[in-house]
């Protein structure tokens, strides 16, 4: 693995080129995710490519910079307290989620169900906002900064439905090397969402056991997000899709507006 390994970071602004010190600190902090608590420089070598000698001054700096704990016992490294304060500067700064967190609330509360809002970073869909009034208990739980994979998720699939091609070519070779047993079929059903995003607005997938989700894409202010909404049910996809997609239509038309009211 190697910093930007996959070839399908987001596109950069501007002609300067990258800062590849900054680069590989970010790596070293994309590292760390739900179950990875402490990490030590083999760890995080291990998982960007970088060499062990790179880590370790790249950790020194981001222990330094207040980004990364040092738990000395381990000689490992944890996340320090300042990433989350970023996180909750993107929160409080998104104008999409002013905008979009009212309706979903409203709606997951009203309807019973549970509605999130998303944002494709490489090959994953990251959580915004993720609101859970199941109907039935569930024993997953999903939370904001949550990462979910893209090509199985109807988040992901409505995210590819609208993608740029050459994003979407390279998301689905990485997605058919990654899978390649499963690829015939997982290929046949991402096309099928990009269907009917297209003839119908949204695509439901059912990637969890008893778990029906329909998403659908969302742009505000030029950038891509998608919204979905799901439920806990032994009800099949289509029943379900007959009963709630109206609802994340109306959901996705009501931010648009609020969104383009808000810019005024």
């Amino acid at each position: 693995m190697e910093v930007r390994r996959n070839g399908i970071a987001d596109d950069k602004p501007g002609m300067s080129p990258a800062n590849r010190s900054l680069e590989r600190g970010i790596e070293l902090l994309r590292a760390f995710r739900q179950g990875s608590e402490l990490l030590g420089n083999g760890d995080l070598a291990e998982r960007t490519g970088l060499s062990k000698s790179t880590v370790s001054r790249l950790t020194q700096t981001l222990v330094g910079t207040g980004m990364l704990q040092l738990d000395a016992p381990s000689r490992a490294y944890r996340l320090a307290p300042a990433v989350l304060s970023l996180g909750h500067a993107m929160r409080s700064g998104s104008r999409v989620l002013a905008v979009a967190a009212p309706r979903m609330r409203a709606l997951a509360e009203g309807r019973r169900i549970n509605v999130g809002l998303a944002a494709p970073d490489r090959d994953e869909m990251v959580y915004l906002e993720s609101i859970r009034y199941a109907r039935r208990a569930a024993l997953r739980h999903v939370v904001s900064g949550q990462r979910v994979p893209m090509e199985l998720t109807s988040l992901g699939r409505a995210y590819l439905a609208v993608a740029p091609e050459l994003r979407r070519n390279a998301l689905m070779h990485v997605f058919r090397s990654r899978r390649a047993e499963a690829w015939p079929t997982l290929k046949a059903a991402i096309e099928q969402a990009r269907v009917d995003v297209a003839d119908k607005g949204y695509c439901a997938a059912s990637w969890q056991p008893e778990v029906v989700a329909l998403a659908a894409p969302l742009e505000v202010a030029g950038a891509q997000y998608v919204i979905n909404v799901s439920l806990s049910t032994a009800e099949p996809m289509d029943e379900v899709a007959k009963e709630l997609s109206p609802a994340l239509l109306d959901l996705i038309a009501k931010v648009l507006h609020d969104a383009a009211r808000a810019s005024l």
